[in-house]
């Protein structure tokens, strides 16, 4: 084995990958890519690599759809798996696909999921989500005042499952709801807001 296979392997030992959807085109924001919206000085798609790191994912895999070379370009993702996702226009469930199809390789045990567009949940609600993990058939999800939301930790049991129903932008939705009674809910809206950046109004979430 190779000192990068160790090396990958060992990031993700405790069972837990980080996995950031970042693909979308910003149809409604005038085809601007969300994952380069600036937020604190940074593109958004690097705020949500550092909160996920900052949450105890050593290994992260960010999907890149929409303007893919310019991210890469402009963002700084250092030490990230990027993962191509050509069919990024069909939805978010092609990106959670691609996503979950990257981790099958690794020693993960289950991939908290993401998304690039909620710069309002930040490391300490995905620490609260990752602690909820268990072993492979862990499903975890923050709640904000009961209500399921992001983001979600997916055991690896479940990936194949999840692949199978994940179409358009419904993601895992499908599911887990099927599944709701095996998913542990834990209590995010104290530390985190669960806006998504999807329309200009919503730009008024970003900060300087």
């Amino acid at each position: 084995m190779t000192d990068i296979e160790d090396q990958a392997n060992d990031e993700v030992a405790d069972g837990v990958a980080g996995l950031l959807l970042a693909a979308g085109g910003g149809r409604r924001l005038g085809g601007r890519p969300k994952a380069l919206l600036e937020h604190r000085g940074q593109p958004l798609v690097e705020h949500a690599v550092a909160a996920l790191r900052a949450a105890g994912c050593a290994r992260v895999h960010v999907v890149l759809g929409a303007r893919a070379a310019d991210v890469r370009a402009w963002a700084a993702l250092d030490g990230c798996v990027l993962v191509d996702n050509p069919r990024w226009e069909q939805g978010m469930g092609s990106s959670l696909r691609a996503g979950l199809d990257s981790l099958a390789g690794t020693r993960a045990r289950a991939a908290l999921v993401s998304l690039v567009d909620q710069p309002g949940i930040g490391a300490e609600a995905m620490a609260r989500v990752r602690s909820g993990y268990r072993d492979a058939s862990s499903l975890v999800s923050a709640a904000y005042a009961g209500v399921r939301g992001h983001p979600v930790l997916l055991g690896a049991a479940h990936w194949a499952g999840i692949a199978a129903t994940a179409t358009g932008d419904r993601g895992a939705r499908a599911y887990l709801r099927e599944h709701a009674g095996d998913i542990a809910l834990v209590e995010c809206g104290d530390v985190a807001r669960p806006y998504d950046i999807d329309t200009e109004a919503d730009l008024v979430h970003l900060e300087p």
